[in-house]
């Protein structure tokens, strides 16, 4: 335990519980694993300004409590964290990782609205959309495996730095498809026979 742990306030627990107390630095390590999808402790710190030993023992921590866990890597020493990402069927324990990814999602979606102008030139884009489309339940889940298969060719390049090309950066990809509620029936909207 360190100065900083001690120091936090009485009774502050993390938004997943667990009984480990809010801290900055987990916060902050929390923020950069929804941005950048993995992290080293030296990589951690060089991006947030901490030194590497204080990141490496705060991603412990984050670790032990089961809100991280070590991603795959291929050898060295190394050791790149990811968010934890529970079974689905965990029930609540899934619920409250989703809120998580959510509540972190949308923090970094305000903080690059802040902060677009200190971006480079061609960086100071993004390309948000949303859509509305009339889908079955097993539409939604086709559509939602094209979107999967579109990013494939681009996802090992979280865990092989050397993949990525000159110029590529990290960028948030969230994807959020779900039934919208008829508010006067109190359940999804759709046909009479949807439930057959």
């Amino acid at each position: 335990m360190t100065e900083e742990d001690l120091d936090a306030p009485p009774g502050r627990t993390s938004p997943t519980g667990q009984g480990l107390p809010q801290h900055a630095v987990r916060t902050a390590l929390l923020e950069l694993l929804a941005e950048v999808g993995t992290v080293t402790a030296t990589e951690a710190a060089a991006r947030l300004g901490h030194s590497s030993g204080l990141c490496s023992f705060h991603l412990r921590q984050l670790a032990r409590h089961g809100r991280i866990e070590e991603a795959p890597h291929h050898g060295g020493r190394a050791r790149p964290w990811r968010l934890r990402r529970p079974d689905p069927e965990a029930g609540p324990a899934a619920e409250e990782f989703d809120d998580l990814a959510r509540g972190l999602e949308d923090e970094s979606w305000r903080r690059w609205l802040e902060r677009r102008d200190e971006a480079p030139a061609a960086w100071r884009r993004d390309e948000a959309f949303s859509a509305l489309a009339y889908l079955t339940p097993e539409e939604m889940s086709r559509v939602a495996d094209a979107v999967r298969t579109a990013l494939a060719p681009y996802r090992e390049r979280e865990q092989r730095p050397l993949a990525r090309p000159d110029g590529a950066r990290p960028v948030a990809l969230i994807t959020r498809l779900f039934p919208l509620f008829d508010e006067a029936a109190g359940r999804p909207t759709g046909g009479a026979d949807e439930d057959r």
